[in-house]
């Protein structure tokens, strides 16, 4: 049986990249492989079946041999026919027959193209991106050449129902690295309302829904503070089955990450992909996205969605699905067909056929 070896620096955060990692080994999993994770915590497995929904009943998770000394670890390694690596940046020595590096952030400035790094890139055969925004800043920085694998979005948990007036973000509640910028959208939805002479716009509530932070956010306040007296409802840490339904009940999807950031230069801050916009998407709800990142590689200006590049555009683009109903359902039609081009079937085809190169 073939044996692959998996790893992810970051595995306990359980994130996109976690997500990505452990639908790869799902994936090979189902496809006759042995797949051992590296990961030395005990129940991790089922604890990411809850959190995530995959199957990783087949998947093994075994010692971290990327703790151990270079010379064991080499030795361990080749057991292995290849292995999958999530990058935090770095580049690791991997000595499986094949190997895979995987890049989820756009990484630059970080000196890849030292000597110790392109001795350690020879090593690897294949270098995934999870975007083409992405890859164009890895190629640079690295100076190779990477292939774009589009994450998994399980667009079959979300279906469009009865669509209410409701404009819908779903972004984590932070000031971290990629901050969602909420507060350009509840500034952006008071400045929809005054800009709307038919009144349309007063049937629309906003809905902002994503996790929190541990203990008290300024910021987080400041935002609850912004949205008073505003039909702005904030959601907290909702459970998944909720944010179905939320998806489900909104007709216009919006996302700001990246608003007043010059991609270029910081391109951490922007969104590498947009798994929620894709979400959105297969729920039937029209994408009214920024303009940056990965958004533009899911949506297509006026065919399945509408891109903004300024808080006015934000409101025109949004007022006139307002008052074009045909329009909205048109795009909404386009969006949920889009959306399929995402989904976890068409990943693990990917993934398997990348697989079968390593046979």
């Amino acid at each position: 049986m073939r044996k692959a070896g998996i790893y992810i620096p970051y595995l306990n955060t359980i994130g996109g990249g976690e997500r990505y990692a452990m639908t790869v080994a799902s994936c090979l999993a189902q496809s006759g492989w042995q797949v051992d994770v590296f990961w030395d915590e005990r129940g991790m497995g089922k604890r990411l079946e809850e959190r995530l929904g995959l199957d990783l009943r087949k998947v093994n998770f075994v010692s971290n041999i990327f703790k151990e000394k270079l010379v064991k670890k080499q030795q361990l390694m080749k057991n292995y026919d290849f292995i999958f690596f999530v990058s935090d940046g770095s580049i690791p020595f991997l000595f499986g027959k094949r190997n895979i590096l995987h890049f989820q952030i756009p990484f630059h400035n970080v000196g890849g193209k030292k000597l110790l790094n392109r001795v350690k890139l020879k090593r690897i055969d294949t270098i995934i991106c999870n975007s083409r925004f992405t890859k164009g800043f890895i190629d640079k920085e690295y100076g190779v050449k990477s292939e774009v694998v589009y994450p998994p979005v399980g667009v079959k948990e979300f279906k469009p129902g009865k669509k209410e007036d409701i404009i819908l973000s779903v972004g984590r509640f932070s000031r971290l690295m990629q901050a969602k910028r909420q507060d350009v959208l509840i500034d952006g939805f008071k400045q929809t309302r005054k800009g709307d002479k038919s009144r349309l716009i007063s049937r629309y509530k906003l809905i902002l829904a994503g996790g929190t932070d541990v203990g008290k956010d300024e910021a987080f306040e400041k935002l609850k503070k912004e949205a008073r007296g505003q039909p702005i409802e904030i959601i907290e840490n909702p459970p998944f089955t909720e944010l179905k339904k939320l998806y489900a009940q909104a007709k216009i999807f919006w996302h700001a990450a990246g608003f007043g950031t010059d991609e270029n230069k910081e391109p951490e801050k922007v969104e590498h992909f947009g798994i929620v916009t894709v979400e959105a998407m297969a729920a039937g709800c029209v994408p009214v996205v920024i303009n940056k990142g990965g958004q533009p590689e899911i949506v297509s200006h006026n065919l399945n969605g509408l891109l903004w590049n300024s808080k006015q555009e934000l409101v025109k683009q949004t007022l006139k699905l307002i008052k074009d109903e045909k329009l909205r359902e048109k795009l909404a039609k386009a969006a949920q067909k889009r959306a399929q081009n995402f989904s976890q079937e068409k990943f693990c085809q990917e993934i398997v056929k990348l697989s079968q190169c390593f046979s």
